[in-house]
This record gives structure tokens, sequence and C-alpha cells, in this order.
């Protein structure tokens, strides 16, 4: 079958990746893709469209007679293509627009939470900025301070003193502030309470009904070594997390993950697609939920497709066909680690440089792929960056210190100016594995 995958950073070029080695696919597109996805002489399974507006898509998969579509990023899931693909018949795995606005609205996913007696931070939502600031002045900091709309993963500014939030308040309720899709209504932030603890991603697909987690991951968020700088998309990830341990696994699915998409089916909204919550677990155990995003998150993709063993193509074809198709579907998962090392281009976050020739990439073998995210060609065939995470260094190897290892090393060969990344990623799973040396490995998550 011939398959389309929406969006063009390194999650994508995952998902592509995983599912050619399916032998029910003959081709991938990529809508837009990378210059890792594009189609080239030595390998046809891909191919790039130049397409973005929802209903252009819609027209170009009816044309071509694509038989899935998966959909990577959050922007065309909150503008509704999953809507707009089932309207014509077409299979789609995704959220529908109003089952994203889990993602798209801090708001709607603060009131959610409650509701639904899902455990989270108390909170409060403001849209004016002198009220906003009054209630961070009584409160104090630390303090978080989230814009309500898409941000592309910056909208949140964990701020550790008072003018760190009350900068955060004045961006955000901008009009037009940089990088962040305000929802109808004018500009909304959420003002919610620091919460102790180790963060980790705890990704599941849904059906509608049933539920089937994904291994366990940990990004890290900062673009210092020992999570220092300034936040980032992502500097890298790994799985599985230590930090969620069986009965951390069993509290979440129990106490979030389970309340979630049953919430969503009694409020009228079946939710389907990728659900990730993001989750701060204290040092008692107890999980909650920092935010639910509606997509995979990025680069957490990366080393949970490198461990994934069983056919996504199967999977996802389950899970679109009827309510409760995911059901009888079991995940296998490679009993090694997967780590991955973002490498980012000159100025990221806040002011990345585009067009640096990329002189070298360490070829891909078994157990070691570089996917790519910001990439791009030139018109005389360089590959060039032209996004601010640009590689997505990802290994398999048995320990997380020797994933790390290997990572770094490659990492290190490739060659463009003013390349970054961090040298540290995995470092809380090292440490735990080395204060309990005992412990095996957590492969149920």
């Amino acid at each position: 079958m011939d398959i389309l995958v929406i969006g063009g950073g390194g999650r994508e070029h995952a998902l592509a990746w995983k599912l050619a080695q399916s032998p029910k696919v003959k081709k991938i597109y990529l809508a837009p893709g990378n210059a890792g996805t594009a189609a080239t002489d030595w390998d046809s399974r891909f191919d790039n469209i130049n397409l973005s507006d929802i209903q252009a898509l819609r027209e170009w998969a009816l044309s071509n007679r694509i038989e899935l579509t998966v959909v990577g990023p959050e922007q065309p899931l909150a503008s509704g293509i999953v809507d707009e693909f089932r309207a014509h018949g077409l299979r789609i795995f995704g959220p529908t627009r109003a089952a994203a606005q889990l993602e798209s609205s801090k708001a709607f996913a603060k009131a959610f939470m409650q509701r639904h007696h899902i455990p989270t931070a108390d909170c409060q939502i403001f849209t004016d900025s002198a009220v906003a600031h009054d209630y961070v002045a009584q409160k104090g900091a630390p303090i978080v301070i989230k814009a309500d709309g898409l941000a592309a993963g910056k909208g949140v500014v964990v701020a550790m003193t008072l003018d760190e939030a009350h900068t955060a308040i004045d961006q955000m309720l901008q009009t037009g502030a940089a990088g962040i899709l305000h929802n109808e209504g004018g500009a909304c932030i959420v003002i919610e309470d620091y919460l102790e603890g180790e963060e980790a991603s705890f990704i599941v697909m849904a059906d509608g009904k049933n539920v089937l987690p994904l291994a366990s991951s940990q990004d890290h968020k900062r673009l210092l070594n020992g999570d220092a700088g300034p936040n980032t998309g992502g500097m890298g990830a790994y799985s599985p997390a230590p930090v969620v341990t069986p009965d951390v696994h069993a509290r979440v699915m129990r106490e979030i993950i389970m309340p979630a998409v049953r919430g969503m089916e009694i409020d009228g909204i079946a939710y389907t697609g990728f659900l990730y919550a993001g989750l701060m677990i204290d040092a008692n155990g107890h999980p909650k939920a920092l935010e639910f995003n509606c997509r995979l998150g990025d680069p957490e993709t990366q080393p949970i497709m490198m461990r994934l063993k069983t056919d996504l193509v199967d999977v996802l074809l389950a899970a679109t066909e009827t309510v409760g198709g995911l059901d009888p579907i079991e995940l296998q998962w490679d009993r090694r680690t997967a780590l991955g090392v973002v490498v980012a281009a000159h100025g990221y976050p806040s002011s990345p440089r585009y067009g640096d020739a990329i002189r070298y990439i360490p070829a891909d073998t078994s157990d070691a792929v570089i996917f790519q995210a910001g990439t791009q060609r030139s018109a005389q065939g360089q590959l060039q960056t032209s996004g601010g995470r640009v590689l997505c260094v990802t290994v398999l190897a048995d320990s997380v210190k020797q994933a790390q290892q290997r990572a770094n090393t490659l990492a290190a060969g490739i060659d463009f100016d003013g390349r970054q990344y961090r040298t540290d990623i995995g470092h809380r799973a090292i440490k735990k594995l080395v204060a309990q040396p005992s412990a095996g490995p957590h492969l149920a998550s």
C-alpha cells in the first residue's frame, strides 16, 4: 500500500523509517518531509510532496489512492485534518479537531483534567495581564506560565524567579506573540503551581475505546548539559525510562490515561490517535499530568521507533479499522536501550541559523540511525541546515551508558558549522542504575 505521513521533522522521518520496514508498504509519501525522506536513486521507498493545505492534501490523497495517513505535528490536527479526511472516506490515524483541544488549548485541557479528576497541578486561567501579575506576586516563584494556544513546544516557561514569571506573562499575553497561535477569544495563559519531581513521557495509541501503551521514554528539554540553559523542543531522549517503574506504569494507566480516554468518550469526543501525557513523578512515585499532547513526542519518537519490533502498519490498520480494533494487539520491544542525541543548529533555540552546509553524516547501521529533521538540499544538491533541530543520532545498546557513549561518538563526527548537542542525554537513568546496580531493565513500559 501507499502511505502518507504528514510532517517534516525527525518524528516523521522516524515514523516513515519504521513504516517502510513493513512488507505491506510500497511507497511512503511525506508532506513536506525533509532531505532525509526525499526520493533518491538508491532509495525509492520515500518521496516528498510540497503540500500543506488540508483540502489540497485531501484531494492529493484521493487522487493517489492513499490507503493510510498518519499525522505527525499538532497544527494539522488542531486545524481538523482528521475530520476532513474521514469525511471523504480516507483512513487516517489521529484525533479529531475537537479531541485535539487537549493540546491546542491548555485552558481546555486543565478544565478537562479537573472535571475528570485526573491528578495535575492547581492552576488559574488569565486573559488580563494586570490580574495575572498580581496573582504571581501573591503566589511567588517558582511557578509555571503556559500559553493557551499552540506554540511549537515552546509555550511553557518554568519561572524560577518572579522576574521570569512577569516577563513570560507580558510576552504570552501580547497579541501576535512570537511563536504562539492564540485561540479564538484572544490571548490567554494558564498559571499553575510548580511541581517537584522527575519528568517522563508516557505515550499511548487509542482507537476511541482501547489504549495501547508504547515504551516509556524521557526527554531532555534544556539546551545545555546538566539541564541548564533555555528550554527547547527537546535535545535528546531515551527509552525505556527507569523512573517509570511497573508500579508507576500501572498508576499512570489507572489514574491518568484511562480517565482521559474515558473522559473524552463521556464528553462526546471519542479519542483516536497518539496521546502523550507529560508526567511529573514525585519522590514517592506519584504521577501527575503536566500536559497532554495529541501526537508522538519529538525526540521521543526516534528511540521508541528504534525499539519497536512489531509491524507498525498492522497496528495502525487495527487502530483505524473499527472502534476497539487495538484490543488484541500486543507490542514487542527490543530489550536494549535506545537513546537519541539531537544535533542542533547554531543559535538554537532563540535564533537558529539556516543554510550551513552539512559536510558529513555517519552512515546508518542496524543499531544506529541518523534521523533528519531540519535539513534540505540546495539547488546544487548540497545538504544544508533548514531548522533549529537538524538531526537526531539514535542508537541501540545494551545499557544507557553504552548508548550514550555510542551516540556521542557519532554526533561528534557530524560536520557542519555551529553544531551543538548535549553529551549527557540519559544522565538520570545512569545515576539511577549506579545507585541501584542490582535493578534489571524495566521492559513492560
